[in-house]
């Protein structure tokens, strides 16, 4: 029947395929893509694999007794991995203390607050501060921050400093907070605004209890943004934080620490400078796993988090 109605109208089956030439352009386009997504996965499956190998050559040779000593001293076979991970820790936490409330304020302003012209400016020069390089934040970190905030807070504080590295950081990570938390405040719908309006609830009370939580799903996943972002950072407290040799365990913000991202630049320096102990080199795998496992959390809680809360409008 299709054969028929074909004959009669004046063209074939094959016609409906197209144009050979397309055809081949088309497929070639689409091995293009494939060869792309392939590769990406190629290269992240080594990567891991790569992390994994070196790690598990460190767990299984390395004395467990190491991992838990006075200091982080690698090239001196001393492994503390709490040094490590507690300057991060306490690097992301002065740095999220600076990054929430500066990152949140701006995206409310943005999204609620300013004018079409005003918006115009302001998001550009926040994206502008997102681009400086960090290492520049880490000198402008040492030099200015160092002395002029935290050594006036304590007198008694080193130069360099967690609580300097910690607040660069936070400078740094302002911007990405404030770009996707008023990214997921403008997504609101205006219906729900207009709604709170004609209730007659005020632009504040609008903002604090319909704006923001309907948009919580997408705050949340700035604010885990943030965090990854900060326990990455690596030159902002590789300068400001100054243990680049080693560190001792200490919970004190106002003396030099080391974070686990500091510890892999300070032993990867150059070719010939991870040297020591005979699983320095390992070391820095065992850090990089670490890091991986930790990120690879904050995002799943993240995405888990995001599909309870999100509202679909």
């Amino acid at each position: 029947m299709a054969q028929r109605l074909a004959d009669r109208d004046g063209f074939s089956l094959a016609s409906l395929a197209g144009e050979r030439r397309r055809v081949r352009k088309e497929a070639v386009i689409r091995a293009l893509f494939l060869a792309a997504a392939a590769l990406s996965i190629v290269i992240s499956s080594l990567i891991v694999f790569t992390l994994a190998r070196e790690t598990y050559t460190f767990v299984t040779q390395v004395d467990l007794s190491k991992l838990w000593s006075e200091g982080w001293f690698p090239r001196r076979a001393l492994y503390d991995v709490r040094t490590i991970f507690v300057g991060s820790v306490l690097v992301t936490l002065i740095a999220m203390v600076v990054a929430a409330p500066l990152g949140m304020g701006a995206a409310v302003y943005l999204s609620e607050y300013a004018k079409p012209r005003v918006r115009r400016v302001v998001k550009p020069v926040l994206e502008i501060l997102a681009g400086i390089p960090s290492v520049v934040l880490g000198f402008f970190a040492l030099v200015w921050i160092s002395p002029e905030i935290v050594q006036r807070l304590n007198s008694e504080a080193a130069l360099f400093n967690l609580a300097a590295a910690g607040i660069g950081v936070g400078i740094l990570v302002t911007p990405l907070v404030a770009s996707v938390g008023e990214d997921a405040m403008r997504a609101v719908p205006k219906a729900l605004r207009e709604a709170s309006y004609g209730m007659g609830a005020r632009k504040v009370t609008t903002t604090i209890r319909v704006i923001i939580p309907a948009a919580v799903s997408g705050l949340v996943a700035a604010f885990i943004i943030g965090i990854s972002r900060a326990i990455g950072e690596t030159m902002v407290v590789a300068i400001a934080a100054g243990a680049s040799g080693g560190s001792l365990f200490s919970l004190n913000i106002f003396e030099r620490g080391q974070t686990m991202t500091a510890a892999m630049a300070s032993m990867a320096a150059g070719t010939d400078a991870v040297k020591g102990a005979g699983l320095t080199f390992q070391s820095l795998f065992f850090v990089g796993s670490l890091l991986f496992i930790i990120t690879l959390s904050l995002n799943l809680f993240a995405d888990r988090f995001v599909r309870r809360v999100r509202q679909r409008y």
